[in-house]
């Protein structure tokens, strides 16, 4: 059995806990790996390595910096085939949507080559008589990461790419579901040049998060993953006095007005609700269309192309849509998601509770379920399913769809399909919700926008990404400075004001 241990200080460190977590190949249902749980002692030793490190890496100068993440990109590019397969493998994301995965994150890197004109800082000449003033952008120190299995590519490179470029070390706590690429990430950062102890990747479970909270050395946390555990890490860290940035869960709406192509909406709606067997939380999985006849089209036209979905390994070809679900536990969680929403009186419209596979019958597979009739009050509108479930919720207005959204717990994102542009950008001023999509399902922004959800998706002040990065893992310091000139003598015991 292969043992997948820690990587700390540049190098591959066994697990001496003696405690494991197994790693499924979600396309056969079977054990392929087992992953090392780090123990207090593991956690201490890596944070220690990491405070080692800092310092010099914090002194080297943003450029050099810079360099680092422009070989790192060269690295992934190189290196795509092979962290797309090891993703795929332990994900079961299709290689399509895996190397997706590991380009969000490369551009991400690319923003962060941007470090030495990001890090500068501001500069005013003569605020008083013989003052100059200015501002520096200085590291924190030693930050964490807790990213999820759904991402294990892109959301580790969002949290360490922009830390580490701002002169930061890192501890990385990647899910324990699919540790391998983590890894991957960290050897390639130390090929492409980082020094050894400032990108650190320890393996873990609940114990080794609660010891990233409560160590005094780490200044920062960012963490990506459900709202409860996202308001649980927000709590701790903020009270250990962390700097935060915590996002939680989603219920992404889709609406449809009258006048939009329902072809393209109708195509837009399976790749968002679909992709990934629906384990994204920017995925589609509430549809709104507006007025009775828009919906019972749209239904038409949804319909055979859920039914229609190709579903497989990812060994099958990159004609697959989506394969299985990361584990046996999450495909029963979704499959009791439907029977409850059965139960509540929503209509079925294409179940795919009973998808089977030969030769795969052990994998965590299901098909798409594509739900309508579904109303405010059900579970399986209320709850973040993360599985292939599209809702329909029909609504006869345009205020009554934009109600469905505005009222919901959830904030990440949303989208509207419409030709006119009056109610789009009515849409995108009224909506409060943190990513919003114009006949866009996915508004998931490029690395040089930030990346964040409002209300119970988002815990924090900045968000992910692009400018807001590089504010998250840097603190100001501002600098008054006078040189002796002459023009006055003696001292002065007011406040100093401006003359």
């Amino acid at each position: 059995m292969r043992k997948i241990g820690h990587f700390i200080g540049g190098k591959h460190v066994e697990g001496t806990s003696g405690r494991f977590a197994d790693v499924y190949n979600p396309a056969t249902g079977e054990v392929e790996a087992q992953v090392a749980l780090a123990s207090q002692a593991e956690m201490d030793a890596a944070i220690a390595n990491a405070a080692a490190a800092q310092p010099a890496w914090a002194a080297t100068n943003p450029q050099r910096r810079a360099r680092v993440m422009m070989k790192f990109v060269d690295l992934l590019n190189r290196d795509m085939d092979k962290l797309a397969e090891a993703l795929s493998r332990e994900h079961g994301k299709t290689i399509p949507d895996a190397k997706g995965d590991v380009i969000r994150g490369l551009e991400v890197a690319e923003f962060c080559i941007g470090a030495p004109h990001l890090l500068k800082g501001e500069f005013t000449e003569g605020a008083g008589p013989g003052i100059d003033m200015y501002s520096m952008r200085q590291p924190l120190g030693v930050v964490a990461g807790i990213t999820p299995f759904n991402f294990p590519a892109m959301i580790p490179m969002w949290k360490f790419c922009p830390a580490i470029a701002c002169g930061n070390a890192f501890i990385l706590k990647p899910s324990e579901r699919d540790p391998s690429v983590p890894i991957m990430l960290a050897e390639l950062m130390i090929e492409a040049g980082l020094p050894e102890g400032v990108l650190n990747v320890v393996n873990g479970d609940k114990s080794a998060v609660d010891a990233i909270l409560d160590d005094e050395t780490i200044q920062a946390v960012g963490f990506v993953g459900s709202t409860p555990i996202a308001q649980y890490v927000y709590a701790r860290a903020t009270a250990s006095g962390k700097r935060a940035q915590c996002f939680g869960g989603a219920k992404n709406h889709m609406i449809i007005m009258p006048d939009a192509d329902l072809d393209q909406a109708a195509d837009a709606l399976i790749g968002a609700g679909y992709g990934a067997a629906g384990e994204r939380c920017m995925a589609v999985s509430v549809a709104v269309p507006v007025g009775e006849s828009t919906a019972n089209a749209l239904i038409e036209k949804l319909a055979p192309k859920v039914e229609a979905l190709k579903i497989g390994p990812y060994t099958a070809g990159n004609d697959v849509d989506f394969g299985p679900l990361v584990t046996k536990e999450a495909l029963a969680r979704v499959k009791g998601l439907v029977d409850q929403g059965i139960k509540e009186g929503a209509k079925l419209v294409v179940d795919g509770r009973d998808f089977s596979m030969q030769g795969y019958e052990n994998g965590f597979f299901m098909g798409g379920c594509l739900f309508d009739n579904v109303t405010k009050d059900m579970d399986i509108y209320k709850t973040e399913i993360f599985g292939p479930v599209l809702s329909v919720v029909r609504a006869e207005t345009y205020e009554e769809a934009l109600d469905l959204p505005l009222s919901h717990e959830y904030g990440n994102g949303t989208a509207i399909f419409t030709r006119d542009g009056d109610t789009a950008r009515d849409f995108a001023s009224r909506i409060n919700i943190g990513m919003v999509g114009i006949n866009v399902p996915i508004p998931v922004p490029l690395a040089y926008h930030t990346f964040g959800g409002w209300k119970k998706s988002g815990f924090g002040d900045l968000n992910q990404h692009g400018p807001d990065g590089f504010k998250f893992y840097t603190r100001t310091k501002t600098v008054t400075s006078r040189w002796p000139s002459g023009l006055k003598d003696g001292a002065e015991f007011a406040i100093p004001t401006m003359k």
